[in-house]
């Protein structure tokens, strides 16, 4: 039987001060920032921003044209999507189609949830298994499928 490996790793990887990479992870043309933790099995892709003091826990998923802000959690298998099959299927390589997220400062994105192409602004959680498919303008605890606001951060 034939099959082609590729082993990518760390590749082209822009690293901060301090910076921590657990492996296996498979990194690639991406900016980590000061004191940043990366844990195991993490998947981290190109033109992908991370800022300072954040941790990015095993099996998460961010694909391109995601920016991290300072101080973020982002919890184990969670996901980013930039792909939100606009014309009915996968856009099969035509980034055109793609959206890109933002992430504020202080934001946490807990276990299992999801983002697709958003805008979240500062101070913001996000609940375990939360699809958060809408910008979030208004800082505060958010969750569910679609992640509605739930209340505020004291």
């Amino acid at each position: 039987m034939e099959y082609h490996k590729k082993e990518i790793g760390m590749a082209d990887v822009r690293f901060g001060a301090n910076v921590t990479v657990v492996q296996p992870s498979n990194l690639y043309g991406c900016v980590l920032g000061d004191n940043t933790f990366v844990g195991p099995f993490v998947e981290i892709q190109k033109d992908v921003t991370i800022g300072k003091n954040c941790r990015i826990q095993s099996h998460a998923f961010i694909c391109e044209l995601v920016t991290i802000g300072d101080d973020c959690f982002i919890s184990h298998g969670a996901k980013f999507v930039n792909d939100k099959f606009a014309e009915g299927g996968p856009a099969d390589g035509d980034k055109s189609l793609w959206g890109s997220t933002t992430l504020g400062n202080h934001v946490s994105v807990g276990t299992n949830a999801t983002i697709l192409p958003v805008k979240i602004v500062d101070h913001v959680v996000i609940g375990a298994g939360a699809v958060v498919t809408r910008d979030i303008l208004r800082s505060g605890i958010y969750a569910g499928n679609p992640a509605r606001f739930i209340k505020e951060i004291k």
